[in-house]
């Protein structure tokens, strides 16, 4: 198989050996009124009879540009010039980039800012402290990746993920559950293919990250704009298709599965379309961690009508539908299936959707209002069958469980964008969403045999079909106090129509320029998110009465503090170190002294279902120290270096301070790729790229063995909760990559081997009871596992 792949790799190369030229299009704004900049200077660097100047809607094209990594300088009077590195040129697809320029603070001056790199600042001007953009590129490029925006975030700073078989984030020390996930503007439901109610993570990503823009990646302190979050924010934006020269995608790869994408021009006014679907194919490839086969599609556009006298007009959605058959007797009896057990067989369906329209239209001369109108969804049935007196003449099987949840939201947000001088810019907006939640849940698990069958009672847990509303409204500004001096400052206010709350939170970032190649930065925020609704809907047997007794739960609440600097002490290189501390209370406790918090919830599947009658007494907090070193991508070649050194501790009603079972305390990443140019006109390319990753290892609680046996399901011993730490996480991964330019057409081939997990080491996943052996298992994570993938662009 080795051998084939060579011979038809080094057949490509030489058939491709002569490259022909690309094209870089894009637009320029003013980054501070988001209106378009005219009359710019666009400049090809190492080509100057390559360049344009922007037309009357900001519009520019660089034509004969010669394939590869290119870097284009962007300058205009009166504004602060900027480099765009790392602009990655091929023959199969236009290069499309959206740039924008800050006014310098002495109007009539251009201000040349050298050995900057716009990957450095964030999409969103207001977000100054613990936050970072990224591409669609990266998300490509970095080895071990999966094409998943959930497990790129896992390279950055404060970030890692809960186990390799997930991509739920853990930012901080915070549950994956503190996460808001926003496309173009708006929340969103997990974007994830197997999502359940409440959570934010699953095993396979229904985004497309070629449909998707530079974008940001906030971890703290966030800006006002932000609510309903106490963990980070994925602020996702949608690209727009070519609106000059229809394009098309075709390629498989292991994860994302097979893909088609169109793209192309549509009217009269520079509109233009792209749509995408994808199809798994990990079930039969063997890759699923399961003895099951997963099966999941999704489709994802985005519809641009062009500019008119009304403004700009565009609809955008994402459809994901996912199942899996897990069937108990395709499973070894010592159980290391990552999702099944041998006694067990379980049936579950899942969906995903989020629609949207967004309008946009200039007010005045340095003004712009967004407005966007969405529904999503997020739909989840299951059904198990439990076998008792397994693999005897008494095995009998029993109709165990059965449950379905769809949440339904339908949102307004309109956000009102004003550059009142090239010192203040002032923004404001309103958020307003609209819940139906039916949810439906019957189950035997930990309940008594009441009527005396033999069999554990079939209970009534979740019964709901009602609905709720999140209304939050904000304002805040940016004000250049001085040349180095710039504040950031806004009021978010939230609520939420289930308990009648209302908060104000207060936010702040203070950024001094020490001079053009260092800075300071502190940043304040105070956050507030609800219990997740799995939680807050449970049904409480209260004397023949199921009763909703989680309902009055109050917002949890999280304060954020930041201190940060960063330095850019080499060309193309970046350092930075941030402190934190977050303290967080109103957490959902019991009200018996127990160690149970809702503060521990969120890595898995499923909330807790005996959790009920809570009270909002519970407290916690995380603190830490990051670094990262950077190396954009130059000369290349490109560095990232990661480190976290965290401490993750909370409180239950027993008020014993615990480790949280985020607490690693400590996460690693050292990546690296290098790009070279092959073929004998040199545009063709061959990558490498690593990464490395250690942390900490996760908090469990032990099981009591002889409880569980006594029992006949798994219990915890919840005076030891969390006290115990599996060990350390290790894993590198080499990822390497042949990219082909057509000379005769536009067009490019590209192909990936990924070799994940390449030493093969036994990172831990669980250590869980055994219901068939009653004994304790320690299941390990997936091990060496291949990715692979091939793109075809004309």
């Amino acid at each position: 198989m080795k051998k084939h792949i060579l011979i038809v790799a080094l057949f490509l190369i030489n058939a491709l050996s002569f490259a022909q030229t690309g094209i870089i299009r894009g637009t320029l704004t003013d980054k501070q009124s988001e209106k378009p900049l005219a009359a710019a200077t666009i400049e090809l660097i190492g080509e100057s009879s390559i360049t344009d100047t922007t037309s009357g809607n900001g519009t520019f094209l660089l034509s004969n540009v010669p394939i590869g990594r290119q870097s284009v300088r962007v300058s205009f009077l009166g504004y602060e010039s900027i480099t765009v590195p790392d602009i990655d040129v091929t023959s199969g697809k236009d290069v499309i980039i959206a740039i924008a320029l800050t006014e310098s603070f002495n109007t009539l001056q251009e201000v040349v800012i050298s050995g900057g790199n716009n990957k450095a600042k964030t999409v969103n001007k207001m977000a100054a402290v613990s936050a970072r953009q990224f591409s669609t590129e990266e998300v490509n490029r970095y080895a071990g990746g999966r094409s998943d925006v959930a497990r790129l975030a896992s390279n950055f700073a404060g970030v890692s993920t809960a186990d390799d078989s997930r991509n739920d984030i853990v930012i901080r020390g915070n549950s994956p559950s503190g996460l808001l996930w926003r496309l173009e503007g708006i929340p969103i439901p997990s974007p994830n293919h197997f999502s359940t109610l409440g959570t934010t993570g699953s095993p396979v990503s229904a985004l497309n990250p070629n449909l998707l823009a530079n974008s940001d990646f906030i971890t703290s302190a966030f800006p006002a704009e932000y609510g309903n979050a106490i963990g980070g924010v994925f602020d996702l934006g949608l690209r727009k298709g070519n609106s000059s020269d229809y394009e098309y995608t075709v390629g498989v790869a292991a994860f994302p599965g097979l893909e088609a994408m169109a793209e192309g021009p549509l009217g009269k006014k520079g509109g233009s379309f792209l749509a995408a679907g994808r199809y798994g194919i990990i079930g039969p490839l063997g890759f699923a961690g399961s003895t099951a086969q997963p099966n999941y599609s999704d489709f994802s556009f985005n519809v641009d009508f062009g500019k008119g006298k009304l403004g700009n007009v565009s609809v955008f959605g994402i459809l994901g539908t996912s199942n899996i058959d897990l069937i108990g007797k395709d499973v070894e009896l010592d159980g290391d299936d990552l999702f099944a057990t041998r006694d067990t067989d379980e049936f579950v369906t899942s969906g995903f959707s989020a629609f949207g329209a967004k309008h946009t239209i200039d007010v005045g001369s340095n003004s712009v209002l967004k407005t966007v109108v969405g529904y999503s969804s997020s739909t989840n049935t299951s059904e198990e069958d439990r076998y008792y007196n397994l693999d005897t003449p008494q095995e009998s099987k029993i109709h165990f469980a059965k449950g379905k949840s769809t949440e339904s939201r339908f949102t307004f947000s309109t956000l009102l964008n004003s550059k009142i001088s090239n010192k203040l810019t002032f923004r404001t907006g309103i958020l307003l969403e609209f819940f139906s939640l039916n949810t439906n849940l019957w189950d035997r698990d930990r309940q008594a045999d009441r009527d005396g069958d033999g069999y554990p009672d079939y209970v009534n847990l979740l019964d709901t079909d009602g609905s709720y509303s999140i209304l939050q409204p904000y304002a805040m500004a940016q004000y250049r106090l001085s040349e180095k001096l710039t504040l950031n400052a806004g009021l978010h206010g939230q609520y939420f129509s289930l308990n009648e709350q209302a908060v104000l939170e207060p936010r702040a970032a203070l950024t001094y320029a020490i001079n053009n190649a260092n800075s300071l930065s502190f940043g304040y925020g105070l956050h507030h998110q609800n219990v997740a609704a799995p939680l807050l809907f449970l049904n409480e047997n209260v004397d023949g009465n199921l009763l909703q007794t989680n309902k009055n739960l109050d917002l949890v609440r999280s304060q954020h503090y930041v201190l940060g600097y960063d330095t850019r002490f080499a060309d193309k290189w970046r350092a930075k170190v941030e402190v934190y501390y977050q303290a967080v209370d109103k957490a959902a406790v019991e009200r018996a002294p127990t160690s149970y918090s809702s503060l521990t919830e969120g890595a898995d599947f499923g909330f807790s279902i005996d959790k009920t009658s809570l009270i909002s007494k519970g407290t916690g907090f995380n603190q830490g120290i990051e670094f990262t070193l950077e190396k954009f991508f130059s000369r290349g070649y490109n560095v990232l270096f990661t480190s976290s050194l965290f401490d993750s501790k909370y409180k239950g009603s027993d008020n014993i301070e615990r480790d949280s079972p985020f607490n690693n305390g400590y996460v690693i990443n050292a990546l690296g790729g290098k790009e070279f140019k092959i073929g004998k006109a040199k545009k063709n390319v061959f990558s490498i790229n690593g990464k490395f990753t250690t942390a900490g290892g996760r908090h469990y609680t032990p099981v009591d063995l002889n409880a569980s046996i006594a029992e006949g399901y798994e219990i915890r011993d919840d005076l030891k909760a969390y006290s115990e730490q599996y060990d350390s996480y290790f894993r590198l991964d080499i990822k390497f990559a042949v990219k082909l330019n057509s000379s005769k057409k536009k067009s490019s081939h590209s192909f990936y081997v990924d070799f994940q997990n390449v030493t093969n080491n036994s990172n831990v996943f669980t250590k869980s009871y055994n219901r068939v052996t009653q004994q304790v298992n320690q299941i390990d994570q997936i091990g060496f596992q291949p990715d692979f993938g091939y793109r075809y662009q004309f």
